[in-house]
């Protein structure tokens, strides 16, 4: 596996070590099933994911088949070359999330927000058009410092992890989550989150660190084999970052979807964990959420939705009443897409189904690839356009959207 990039005091925002440590009092902090802030008060999370920004997916672009970032990547560069999509790429993380963006949910009154993030950020991987200069630090501590300037707490979500921990579209992986399999690939894992554990230990708008999204997912025979893997892998992780930080809280998911917690059976190997589970349809009253509360008391420690959403308007604030009544806080998925079911919907732009079609193509051969290309006049001009349409300024707020989060839009 490749070496971590080690970015110094140099980079700026939380690297910065003149400032004194904080107290462990200025963080949020797990008391029983609560969460607590600094001033005493209980936080109850209500907010957004930055999904598609850091870890780009197909559907939020209207792709199908083209799902994953390395699949996205591969289908820019048979479309206009390695360094247009490089290019592409750099304005895309420049322009797809700015301090506007993270104004705008603040001020519908969400508190929090989860950021979804690639490992391959903080390696000398390909990735996103940069290899060596990876830029991962850079742009959580951009999130860092709008966070703080708008009253918002950030987790940071470890949504691809090395090896691939999930064996489908959303971990990039290879169809299998080899994480749960492969030494080299832990102990990277385990690199990585020190890494960052080391920068962000004394930033308190880091509300806590997501060990990883999704894992396992549910399609393999060797499920409860891969399950039992995932609580020393947890424990591990949680080592190596208390190497270096001692004051942030550690979220852990369940397998299958963020919804089995069954594989975990200790939750006293440290002070501050707290788990996270994900919904995606069905029933929308607290009886569809009973396995969650049930374990989240059993344990007692607290429970958080880090995933809900693309459902119709009455569903999510039902479930959203659901929640609240029962104190699982909640971050819905996503912030910014393509179109609706979400905060801000982008409008696609002209010439955006050539795209589209090219992404879904046969492209199994050279031929192939040749014969599916669109004009590159077209295809680059989409490809900008869609950058200039992605900025906050040319979004269209989803007002219903955001009320069913219980939020508001002005």
């Amino acid at each position: 596996m490749p070496f971590i990039l080690l970015l110094g005091a140099a980079c700026s925002g939380s690297g910065d070590t003149q400032q004194a440590a904080p107290a462990a009092g200025d963080f949020v902090r797990v008391q029983g099933t609560d969460l607590i802030k600094p001033d005493g008060s209980k936080l109850f999370i209500r907010g957004t994911n930055l999904g598609n920004w850091l870890n780009p997916e197909g559907y939020m672009f209207g792709f199908s088949k083209t799902n994953s970032p390395r699949f996205i990547n591969d289908m820019f560069c048979q479309l206009v070359g390695e360094e247009f999509t490089a290019e592409f790429w750099k304005q895309f993380k420049d322009n797809y999330i700015t301090r506007r963006d993270i104004e705008f949910i603040a001020s519908t009154g969400a508190n929090t927000i989860r950021l979804p993030f690639h490992y391959k950020l903080f390696t000398d991987e390909d990735y996103m058009g940069l290899t060596a200069d990876q830029d991962g630090f850079a742009r959580i501590d951009s999130v860092v410092e709008w966070c703080r300037d708008n009253d918002l707490y950030l987790i940071l979500d470890m949504h691809d992890a090395p090896g691939g921990q999930t064996g489908d579209n959303i971990d990039d992986s290879y169809g299998y989550p080899w994480l749960l399999e492969n030494e080299g690939c832990q102990q990277l894992f385990c690199d990585i989150w020190r890494k960052i554990a080391e920068r962000y230990r004394d930033e308190t708008v880091i509300l806590g660190y997501e060990l990883i999204n999704e894992p396992i997912a549910p399609y393999f025979e060797n499920v409860d084999e891969l399950n039992s893997r995932l609580e020393p892998l947890h424990k591990r992780a949680v080592a190596a970052i208390r190497e270096v930080d001692p004051n942030h809280i550690i979220l852990i998911g369940g397998p299958q979807w963020n919804s089995n917690f069954a594989p975990f059976t200790d939750s006293t190997y440290d002070d501050k964990l707290m788990y996270t589970c994900h919904r995606y349809g069905g029933d929308a009253s607290a009886a569809a959420i009973g396995n969650f509360i049930a374990f989240r008391d059993s344990v007692g420690l607290p429970m958080y939705m880090g995933e809900i959403g693309h459902n119709t308007d009455e569903w999510q604030l039902a479930f959203s009443n659901a929640m609240e009544e029962n104190n699982i806080g909640y971050t819905f998925w996503p912030y910014k897409k393509k179109d609706n079911s979400c905060m801000v919907g982008i409008t696609m732009p002209e010439n955006w189904d050539s795209i589209v079609g090219f992404a879904e193509a046969n492209r199994d051969s050279y031929a192939a690839i040749r014969q599916a290309r669109p004009g590159q006049l077209v295809a680059r001009k989409a490809m900008l356009d869609f950058i200039e349409n992605a900025k906050f300024e040319n979004c269209t707020p989803q007002k219903s959207y955001i009320e069913s989060m219980k939020l508001t839009c002005k």
